[in-house]
Formats: structure tokens, sequence, C-alpha cells
């Protein structure tokens, strides 16, 4: 069992940078690839980024790569997505996702969840 809280979202003029944390409880952390994905009203939710359960892999979402970055620090059981460059596009709630795959890049692949954070870039 894996319990997911994320933090740092908040409001951001375009441009800006936010960086979302995900603390994640359990002696386990390590084994579970970890993701994040977005959801903004009306739309379904998306895949942003994710990362392989030792940090070796990673990938993004087309409309994501080159500003955001996932990492992850075991010791400290936490995933974290460095956003620079925001826009207002990039407005929504995000999620962190935990699963046993090598890789989580479907929201329907995610064992766990957290609760979201709340993103919002003004223009």
């Amino acid at each position: 069992q894996v319990q997911l809280v994320e933090s740092g979202g908040g409001l951001v003029q375009a441009g800006g940078s936010l960086r979302l944390s995900c603390a994640a409880s359990g002696r386990t952390f390590s084994s579970y690839a970890m993701g994040w994905f977005r959801q903004a009203p009306g739309k379904d939710r998306e895949f942003v980024a994710t990362i392989s359960w030792r940090g070796g892999s990673t990938y993004y979402a087309d409309s994501v790569k080159g500003r955001f970055t996932i990492s992850r620090d075991n010791a400290k059981n936490t995933v974290y997505l460095q956003m620079n460059s925001l826009k207002p596009e990039d407005t929504a709630v995000y999620y962190c996702a935990a699963d046993q795959r090598p890789l989580v890049t479907s929201a329907a692949m995610a064992d766990y969840w957290g609760q979201g954070t709340q993103v919002t870039v003004s223009s």
C-alpha cells in the first residue's frame, strides 16, 4: 500500500516556475515507478511525466518536454516535478501516481493516486 500527498501548487504568472512535490508513505516507494498527470476542467486526465523506480529513465509528454523535469529522492520517499516557462494551458489539477510497471504513462495503469494540487497560470 502506498499513500501519496502532493504539495507545491499555486498561482503563478506565465513564464514563471513552480516545483511540485509528492511525498509517499510506505517502505516500498523505491520499487514503484512514479508519474505526474494533470486534469483541466472538462478534460480527461492526461499524462505529464514519469520516472523509473531508480530514476534512470524518464519520459515526458510532448507538451511539457524541455520545460518540465521529473526527479525522485528515494531516501526521502519523494518525487518532484520542476515546472519552468509555465503557460496558461498548463493550468490544471496535478496528480502524482505510483505503479509497479517500469514507467507509468497512462492513467489506467496507475495503482495509487494522490489527492491532487491545483496549478493556475495567469496570462
